[in-house]
C-alpha cells in the first residue's frame, strides 16, 4: 500500500532526531518495526539541544547505579512532589539498562570524578569557555545512532516540521509535515512526539517563564519552539506543569554580544556563595537554592538584564575556581566583563546601582551570616546545599548577568510508557511523547532538575518497546 505523497507507510513515526527520538527509532527497527524520524533541521550534523549536550547521564546529579528508592526519594524530594511518581519509578528502573543498551549499540562513555559524571558521552569537550560541539559526545551519538538506524532499515528525512497530527476518530495515525516548503502526509500505526520543550517559543515564554523572554539567553541549539506540545494539545492532550520554569544556568550578561560565553562559563557557584541583586541593589531570590533556581527567578523580574552577582576576593578565589569551567579565570579569559573596587560604595557607583541600597543589604547579608541565621534575610537564604559566605575582603566584585534557559520543564503528559493522556487522564491511542516535550517529571517550586539525556533516553527506549508489543492488539 502507497501513500501518494510519501510513498509508504511507516509503523511509528517520530518527530525529532535528538536522544529520545533516535534511540526510540533505533530500538523500533531492533523489534522489526518501520521506524521514519522527520527531523526539522536541514543539516547533516542538525542542530539539537543533545548534539549540544556537555553527555552527562545522571538522575538528580546523582548516579544512575544508586539504589533505587533513593534515586526516587531525591527525584520527589528537588521537585516537591511535583513529580509524578510513576514516570519517576520508571526512570530509574530503566536508567542502568538504557545505559546498557546505548554501550551496545555502539556508544561510548567516559567516567570523571564528580558522581554526577559517571557516565559521559565521549569523548568529553575540551576543559574551556564556549560551545565546543563538533565531533563532541553528542555529536558522536547522534551520528552513531543515525547509522545503525539507516543499516537496520530506518529512515530519516530532513527539513521535514511536522505541522499537524492526523487523527481517525480518537485515534492519532499520522502527521502532516512541511519537508523543505513541501506539505506532505505520513502515515503510521503510532507517532511520537519526541521534538524537545518550547525554550525558543517566545509566546509560550512570555505565557509561562518570563515577562520579557527576548531578554533571556538561549543557552540552547534554538530548536525547540514547542510544536510537539502545541499539537497535541490540539487533539486533546493535557499539558503539565507548564509553570515549573527551566532548566538553565546563570551566565555573564556579556553572552548576547559574545558567543564565547556560552553555554559556560557559569556564574551559579559564585552566585550560591555570595548575592544577586537586581536593578535596585535588593536580593530577591533565595541563592542559597543553586544556580537553576535562581536563573528562573532571574527570568521572572521585569527587567531580566538588572541582575548582578556581588561577590569578594575569598569568594572568587573558592567558589570562583569551582568546576571544570570557572568563571575564574575562564570569564575573563574569554572577554566577560567583571567589575572590582576596593570599596562596597565604590563598587555600586562603578555599577551604577543605589549605593545606599547595595550597602545595606550587603551589610544585612553580612550580619545574618555571621550571626548564623541566613534564613532570616528577606527572601529567606538557605544553607542546606551551598554555605552563605561573608562579603567582606576586598576586592569586591561583581558580574552583570542573565538568565540562561537550556530547555522548558512543563509540556505533554504522559503515562509511564509515553502514551499521551487526555485531561481526564486516559490515553490518545497511537500518539506518544518523550524527551522535553514532556511534563509530569522535573519542576515544582524549585525548579528541580532531574537530568535531560536520561529522561530522554529511557522513555525514547520505553516508547518504542511498548510499541512493539502493543502493535498487535492496539493498532492494527
Amino acid at each position: 500500500m502507497k501513500d501518494m505523497e510519501t510513498g509508504d507507510i511507516s509503523d511509528i513515526v517520530i518527530i525529532g532526531g535528538g536522544m529520545a527520538g533516535m534511540v526510540a527509532a533505533n530500538r523500533a527497527a531492533e523489534l522489526g518495526q518501520r521506524p521514519l524520524v522527520l527531523e526539522k533541521g536541514a543539516d547533516e550534523r542538525y542542530a539539537c539541544n543533545s548534539r549540544y549536550s556537555g553527555g552527562a547521564l545522571h538522575i538528580c546529579m546523582r548516579d544512575i547505579q544508586d539504589e533505587a528508592e533513593t534515586l526516587i526519594d531525591t527525584i520527589l524530594a528537588v521537585t516537591d512532589g511535583a513529580a509524578s511518581k510513576k514516570l519517576a519509578q520508571a526512570l530509574v528502573t530503566d536508567a542502568p539498562r538504557t545505559y546498557g543498551w546505548l554501550k551496545s549499540s555502539g556508544i561510548r562513555f567516559v567516567r570523571v570524578p564528580a558522581i554526577n559524571q559517571n557516565y559521559i558521552l565521549a569523548p568529553v569537550r575540551p576543559n574551556r569557555a564556549g560551545l565546543h560541539w563538533f565531533g563532541r559526545g553528542g555529536d558522536v551519538l547522534l551520528r552513531t545512532l543515525e547509522a545503525r538506524l539507516i543499516g537496520l532499515g530506518g529512515r530519516v528525512v530532513r527539513a521535514a516540521r511536522a505541522t499537524e497530527l492526523i487523527m481517525n476518530g480518537s485515534a492519532c495515525k499520522g502527521v502532516v509535515a512541511d519537508v523543505a516548503g513541501i506539505t506532505k502526509t505520513f502515515h503510521a500505526k503510532a507517532v511520537l512526539l519526541a521534538d524537545g520543550g518550547y525554550q525558543n517559543a517566545p509566546d509560550l515564554l512570555r505565557q509561562h517563564v518570563s515577562p520579557r523572554p527576548e531578554l533571556i539567553k538561549q543557552r540552547n541549539a534554538s530548536t525547540g519552539t514547542g510544536d510537539g506540545a502545541r499539537m497535541a494539545r490540539a487533539v486533546g492532550a493535557q499539558l503539565v506543569g507548564m509553570n515549573n520554569g527551566f532548566y538553565g544556568h546563570i551566565l555573564c550578561r556579556d553572552v548576547f554580544e559574545n558567543d564565547r560565553l556560552w553555554p559556560f562559563p557559569l556564574l551559579d557557584y559564585v552566585a550560591a556563595s555570595g548575592i544577586v541583586v537586581d536593578g535596585s541593589g535588593n536580593r530577591f531570590a533565595d541563592e542559597g537554592q543553586g544556580g537553576i533556581y535562581v536563573a528562573n527567578n532571574i527570568a521572572k523580574l521585569s527587567d531580566p538584564l538588572s541582575s548582578v552577582v556581588i561577590f569578594d576576593e575569598a569568594i572568587w578565589q573558592g567558589a570562583g575556581r569551582y568546576r571544570a569551567i570557572p568563571p575564574n579565570p575562564h570569564l575573563v579569559l574569554a572577554g566577560g566583563t567583571v567589575t572590582y573596587h576596593p570599596s562596597m560604595s565604590g563598587l555600586a557607583v562603578e555599577l551604577g546601582l543605589s549605593e545606599p541600597n547595595l550597602q545595606r543589604t550587603v551589610n544585612q547579608y553580612n550580619a545574618a551570616v555571621a550571626a548564623g541565621n541566613p534564613r532570616d534575610l528577606n527572601p529567606s537564604r538557605t544553607a542546606t546545599m551551598y554555605k552563605a559566605c561573608p562579603i567582606e575582603r576586598p576586592p569586591f566584585y561583581a558580574v552583570r548577568v542573565c538568565a540562561g534557559i537550556t530547555y522548558t520543564m512543563g509540556g505533554i503528559a504522559t503515562d509511564e510508557n509515553g502514551r499521551v493522556l487526555r485531561d481526564d487522564s486516559s490515553p490518545i491511542s497511537g500518539l506518544f511523547a518523550a524527551g522535553a516535550t514532556t511534563g509530569g517529571l522535573e519542576g515544582g517550586p524549585r525548579y528541580g532538575y532531574v537530568g535531560g539525556l536520561m529522561k530522554s533516553a529511557v522513555f525514547g527506549l520505553r516508547v518504542a518497546e511498548y510499541v512493539g508489543k502493543a502493535f498487535s492488539r492496539e493498532f492494527q
